[in-house]
């Protein structure tokens, strides 16, 4: 089945938290699509048009990322995981990125915290996946690469969980590899798994390294909820068009790095039935580590095998 849900602000939260009521409920493998605001809660449909804004229907008192949800999963059990397929994705006209002018260790090292901070606005091109903003008397464009940045499912801890940093079972990932067609794969850890998504980015390097991709709404999001029954998962795992994904988020870079690479050598050990010290001989010929992002309070890697890679 496919279910559309209307972008209002009875349908959004800024919060992580089990015990919120489920805007919908939905079987295993039903289909969502939607539409998701911009990362300051608002939305124009067209250029010319003025931004609608909207709210957390929660009023939590903390900041966060616009997301939608929750939404319930009937068959879904912790212990269990939760399929995301991202079927396609469609950026709206507009987006916003910033850099500078404020305290983080990026701009500390950068000499950026005291700098004006600048806002580039953004006119997005769906039909040549492009985004054009202009800087002094110029234009500059670059292709887009949309994804959704925010994707997880409810944490077992109860209370409140801010939006920002991603965790074990989901949330602010900002991986640009989830593009159209990937799977992200979560652990489930409450019943129903809670699903929420928002965040729309249409484009961003490994790392985020200002602090915000291309920040926008997305008028299409598609994406299809499977459950799992027979599936375990420590940690988020992705499969893309060009590859495995595995990850690891800590404070510690070196941290993340290694719970990156841990999953990925304990799927290479499934995929090819090898023992660990040989499956980390091959990760060491041919899987990538790359930045997530760094910016998220907890900084991200994550680890990529190319389909093929291993024959």
């Amino acid at each position: 089945m496919i279910h559309n849900i209307e972008l209002k602000t009875e349908h959004l939260h800024r919060s992580f938290n089990h015990s919120y009521k489920p805007i919908l409920t939905v079987e295993s493998g039903d289909t969502l699509q939607l539409t998701t605001p911009d990362i300051q809660w608002g939305y124009s449909k067209a250029k010319g048009e003025p931004k609608e804004k909207l709210d957390s229907r929660e009023q939590e008192e903390v900041k966060g990322h616009p997301i939608i949800g929750p939404i319930e999963i009937k068959s879904a059990k912790p212990g269990m995981v939760l399929e995301i397929r991202t079927n396609d994705l469609v950026p709206g006209w507009y987006g916003t990125n910033w850099a500078g002018g404020f305290n983080s260790w990026q701009n500390e090292k950068l000499s950026l915290t005291n700098e004006k901070n600048v806002q580039l606005d953004w006119e997005l091109d769906t039909e040549t996946m492009t985004g054009t903003t202009r800087i002094g008397d110029r234009d500059l464009r670059i292709g887009l690469n949309p994804f959704m940045g925010l994707m997880g499912v409810a944490p077992a801890e109860p209370g409140l969980h801010i939006t920002a940093p991603p965790r074990r079972v989901g949330g602010n990932i900002d991986c640009k590899e989830l593009g159209r067609g990937s799977s992200l794969f979560l652990p489930i850890e409450v019943e129903g798994a809670l699903f929420s998504i928002g965040d729309g980015h249409a484009a961003q390097g490994d790392g985020e390294v200002s602090g915000t991709a291309i920040e926008a709404p997305m008028d299409v999001v598609d994406v299809t909820l499977t459950v799992h029954e027979d599936m375990s998962l420590n940690m988020p795992r992705a499969w893309t068009p060009s590859g495995w994904v595995t990850f690891g988020f800590d404070e510690d870079l070196n941290e993340a790095t290694a719970t990156a690479l841990d999953e990925m050598v304990l799927l290479i050990q499934r995929l090819y039935d090898v023992k660990k010290t040989e499956a980390t001989a091959l990760a060491s010929t041919v899987v990538d580590l790359r930045i997530t992002q760094v910016v998220n309070g907890v900084k991200g890697v994550h680890a990529v095998l190319s389909h093929g890679a291993i024959r």
